[in-house]
């Protein structure tokens, strides 16, 4: 995720950074560029010969007439545009929650954990200690596609044990309830104690459902390609009214409007799903470590 100072808005005008939606778009833009003083010239020349005879107020009358047309349509797409945006960004927002819920839950846990066990307890410490904190870590992986084993500390041969696993997050959590029941039958865990203990994990459930929700539900494709059409067929067709017009001024017009609203669609596709590597995207490798960060320092002290 890209970090940045709010409040020095001008110097971040004049850069382009990587995933700048100009520097992605800029092929696009000169052929649109290019596409509007074609349709310039011979619209222009066109009209030329037809005011040297007769009708050609006519057409040039039919020809601003369509920027009514553009006037309605842009009115509907702007609607849609700004759905399509809103609904991203409630899935980029919901992940941030998730993820929030996340560091509340580990810490909350590993705080319990610690705290209930008697002193005697320094393996099972060790093992919720690593459980925990290797957690999110997993979690973030997975989500990614495909978990890297070697970056997730190993406890009591759990990678050798789990290393053929699809859902390794699962069999994470599965551990930690069997941990969590041998400790309740050994009676180093009260009942209440593991009533509480549960109701963490279980989070920890809800958390890695809710993110794989946003993972696996993208925006109907239907809806997607309707909208990325109805882009295109706009600006394609603005260059005609335009030019009439504005006449060769209508380049940048058309130009800068490909390159809005487009920009708004490419954006709305990166932080759709919150949980990969666009620069874009929630900053789950930092959390993790934070978490893990957190979880060692709170069995150690």
């Amino acid at each position: 995720m890209i970090e940045y100072d709010n409040k020095v808005w001008f110097r971040h005008i004049l850069q382009f950074h990587k995933t700048d939606t100009f520097r992605i778009l800029l092929w696009e833009m000169v052929i649109v560029a290019v596409y509007t003083a074609v349709v310039a010239a011979i619209e222009i020349h066109f009209l030329r010969e037809l005011r040297m005879g007769s009708g050609g107020e006519a057409v040039e009358k039919a020809l601003k007439d369509t920027t009514i047309m553009h006037s309605i349509l842009g009115f509907v797409l702007s609607l849609l545009v700004v759905f399509r945006t809103n609904t991203a960004y409630d899935r980029w927002w919901e992940g941030r929650k998730l993820w929030g819920a996340l560091v509340n839950n580990t810490r909350n846990l590993a705080v319990k954990i610690n705290t209930f066990l008697p002193s005697g307890c320094s393996a099972e410490r060790h093992f919720f200690k690593i459980m925990i904190g290797e957690f999110p870590t997993a979690l973030k992986e997975h989500l990614r596609g495909g978990i890297k084993l070697d970056e997730i500390a190993d406890v009591e041969g759990f990678k050798e044990r789990f290393a053929q696993c699809e859902h390794i997050p699962n069999q994470m959590i599965q551990s930690m309830y069997r941990k969590t029941k041998s400790l309740y039958e050994s009676n180093q865990l009260t009942g209440d104690e593991l009533i509480v203990v549960d109701k963490e994990l279980k989070s920890f459930f809800d958390i890695m459902g809710a993110c794989e929700r946003i993972k696996n539900t993208p925006i109907p494709f239907s809806y997607s390609i309707f909208l990325k059409k109805f882009i295109f067929f706009y600006v394609i067709t603005l260059p005609i009214g335009f030019v009439a017009y504005f006449e060769f001024w209508a380049i940048p017009i058309s130009v800068f409007v490909f390159y809005v609203l487009v920009s708004l669609e490419i954006i709305a596709e990166e932080i759709e799903m919150p949980f990969g590597l666009d620069a874009n995207d929630l900053p789950t490798q930092k959390l993790s470590a934070m978490i893990r960060r957190n979880v060692h320092e709170i069995f150690d002290v």
